[in-house]
């Protein structure tokens, strides 16, 4: 259940009534009328355009978003800025969405702002008395618009000093997208959510070049030319600066404190960041040598926010904020010997990267998958990126798009694989380690959702089901 809370418990079922396209794949004109910014400016409009009144950090792109809005959330923590922090999906509560300081709100908090907002979810001229849309959707906003907006409500009643905002979906229609951001940051493009974005990695670029507004600062990972290409053509298009991460701002690996031999040394890595004000020695609890790239595009980003806002941003603030970063279920060690990683890679691009960089990173004997995916993605090719570890244990989060395990299982062997269906996530780790030696390593990827099962069974933490979901029982309103 959603928490003991009645209170909380009937937010939940209150935001559940919304249409959630997380977890219902919207097809059809349908799919048209959820992406658009429409009901989120008039919504915003309602509430009071809270969204303006905070200096915003506002972060797009395929892989590398959450981690690096993670970073820059806790760096300017360390240097003594009060913040908001809003990101999707959550892993284990709704409230993880959003953070004051740090923190996710309380469940008091959260049913108290479902409370209020739920009575401005109408966004027609005649409120709640508004006729059904030909696409099926009323007036009401999405239960991420209203997320969204009840963030910036959040954030703006709290009197946090800067906010960090993560994209949702794309970037140009996305509901965060009402923002007027004065720095935009758009990490690693690769082909995701094709069938809302587009089909090639340009197209799905200039959907992301959306929220670079005019006048702004852009803080661009590393890209390919095809995703170059239109992110530089929308800063020229706005008048905005581009900062270009591997250009402007380079990177080099150092030893982690410690190395070799340090206990901790495979849980952290060391860098050293040549930004364009200071140079910065980081050691970053988060493994991956793609983090690194994400630590490089934080720092570009911290520097553009001070520079906007006048914010003090001394380089052992930034350092200390990197070294205390948390982000779970990015090449996340769950336990040792044999050792368990939770990563939620859920494309072909992100499931690359992550088999490529696991053998430097976490040394092993033999590697068993632990796997899930939902059916709205490119499954196949990351299931014959997976097969090649040679065992590999099938299972379907609770989320309604999860493929089933049998399905699922079958589709490793096509490519290979020894493959095992399991009734769960748990049960799929608790069989994996029945085989694993002591020197083995079980990653369980594939999806967000799959990781945060697994990491919930490896921790003992108590899942919020939403029982809506399984039974089609009506949600309280």
């Amino acid at each position: 259940m959603a928490g003991d809370n009645p209170e909380y418990r009937q937010a939940i079922g209150r935001l559940l009534s919304l249409v959630d396209a997380e977890r219902n794949r919207i097809t059809g004109p349908r799919q048209k009328a959820i992406y658009n910014l429409e009901r989120m400016e008039r919504f915003v409009e309602r509430l009071g355009h809270p969204h303006r009144q905070i200096p915003a950090l506002h972060i797009a792109g395929t892989k590398g978003k959450g981690s690096t809005a993670a970073m820059c959330e806790s760096a300017l923590r360390a240097a003594g800025w009060s913040t908001g922090f809003y990101s999707s999906p959550h892993l284990h509560t709704f409230r993880e969405r959003l953070r004051r300081n740090g923190q996710p709100v309380s469940e008091e908090v959260f049913a108290r702002l479902v409370a209020e907002l739920w009575p401005l979810r109408h966004t027609g001229p005649a409120g709640a008395d508004s006729p059904v849309d030909p696409n099926g959707l009323g007036d009401a906003v999405t239960l991420f618009e209203f997320l969204t907006g009840m963030a910036f409500y959040c954030f703006a009643e709290a009197g946090v000093e800067v906010q960090v905002i993560e994209v949702g979906l794309g970037g140009r229609l996305d509901a965060t997208n009402v923002l007027d951001a004065a720095v935009a940051v758009i990490t690693s493009v690769s082909l995701d959510h094709t069938q809302v974005l587009g089909d090639t990695v340009g197209e799905i670029a200039a959907d992301k070049a959306g929220i670079i507004k005019p006048g702004a600062i852009a803080v661009i990972a590393p890209q390919s030319p095809e995703a170059l290409a239109p992110l530089l053509s929308a800063c020229e298009k706005n008048g905005a600066r581009p900062v270009l991460v591997g250009r402007d701002i380079t990177w080099e690996p150092l030893p982690a404190a410690g190395s070799p031999g340090h206990p901790a040394a495979p849980r952290h890595q060391g860098l050293r960041v040549y930004g364009l004000r200071h140079t910065y020695e980081l050691e970053l609890p988060l493994l991956g040598e793609y983090q690194q790239e994400n630590a490089a595009t934080a720092v570009a980003a911290l520097e553009a926010i001070a520079e906007v806002q006048g914010f003090a941003m001394p380089p052992d603030a930034v350092a200390a904020g990197l070294a205390a970063v948390a982000w779970p279920c990015r090449m996340e060690v769950l336990a040792e010997r044999p050792l368990v990683v939770a990563d939620g890679a859920h494309n072909p691009y992100s499931v690359a990267s992550l088999l490529r960089t696991l053998p430097g990173s976490l040394p092993h004997r033999r590697l068993l998958v632990v796997a899930g995916f939902s059916r709205d993605k490119n499954v196949a090719e990351m299931a014959e990126s997976l097969a090649a570890a040679g065992t590999v244990f099938a299972a379907a989060s609770r989320h309604p798009r999860s493929l089933p395990p049998d399905e699922l299982a079958q589709l490793f062997r096509d490519y290979g694989a020894e493959a095992i269906p399991a009734a769960s996530p748990a049960q799929a780790l608790a069989q994996a380690r029945s085989q694993a030696g002591e020197d083995d390593l079980i990653l369980a990827t594939g999806s967000l959702f799959l990781a945060a099962e697994v990491r919930e069974a490896a921790f003992g933490i108590p899942p919020e089901v939403y029982p809506e979901l399984l039974t089609g029982a009506p949600p309280p309103i």
